[in-house]
């Protein structure tokens, strides 16, 4: 680490992609509060659990600081992210980051267990389509041990109630208006600052080679990731929470 990279204020960081992520999601604390009571209930308070697609390691943060015997490996692509990540976490031992594509199918062999108690993803699965996102589901199938849990907290779009949907919309792109009125940062603002700063310019640029601009995938329902999770071995899975417009889709082992 470089001496300008040793003096970022990595938590400043990390609480400006929180507030970023709750522009999009006032509910998102919430989300998180019951999936750690999840993992709690099925697999106790000192899980090995593996962030998918950790981003800045939001999950890893809530999970050590409610369970401080936990341990948590976080996987993603992005290499700025996984910058403020790796600097956050810097020294402590419970939380490990590695890059790697969830789309190669060798990536599991880049993790540091095979089994895990729980895995646990928030609002990044979207990025896929629902073909790589079904062959995920398989791998991570055989990554969480037998009890264990997987957990996905994302959109996940009911076609079959146009209507509510599109209310559920308007009323949540008015409040988000008013706040990005107030001076809420939105995707590309949060964005547009981290390639002006002196450590994460480099990182951010190379993610937009890898990237490009954010694209979402199907986004189906929570029926769907339901009943292809069991399809792809796990015994039991159905949404544990849900908001008028995100869940919280749980399968257990």
């Amino acid at each position: 680490m470089t001496e300008t990279a040793a003096g970022t204020d990595w938590q400043a960081w990390q609480q400006s992609w929180d507030r970023q992520q709750e522009w999009y999601m006032p509910d998102r604390e919430e989300r998180f509060r019951v999936m750690l009571d999840m993992v709690e209930a099925v697999v106790g308070p000192e899980p090995r659990m593996l962030d998918l697609a950790c981003g800045t390691g939001s999950i890893t943060d809530r999970l050590l600081k409610r369970f401080p015997e936990a341990t948590s490996t976080g996987v993603d692509l992005d290499p700025a992210l996984l910058a403020i990540a790796r600097g956050s976490f810097a020294g402590d031992e419970r939380a490990t980051f590695v890059t790697a594509d969830l789309k190669d199918p060798e990536w599991v062999e880049r993790l540091p267990h095979d089994t895990y108690d729980a895995v646990l993803t928030a609002t990044a699965l979207h990025w896929l389509h629902s073909e790589p996102l079904t062959t995920l589901y398989g791998q991570l199938a055989g990554l969480v041990r037998d009890g264990g849990v997987f957990m996905n907290a994302d959109r996940m779009i009911d076609t079959a109630t146009p209507r509510i949907n599109a209310a559920e919309r308007a009323h949540r792109h008015a409040a988000m208006d008013r706040a990005k009125a107030a001076g809420a940062l939105d995707w590309a603002d949060w964005w547009a600052l981290a390639a002006e700063d002196p450590v994460l310019a480099a990182p951010t640029a190379e993610r937009y080679k890898i990237y490009g601009e954010h694209a979402d995938g199907d986004m189906p329902s929570a029926r769907w990731h339901a009943e292809t999770l069991r399809a792809a071995g796990f015994g039991e899975a159905r949404a544990v929470w849900a908001s008028p417009s995100d869940s919280l889709v749980l399968a257990m082992k």
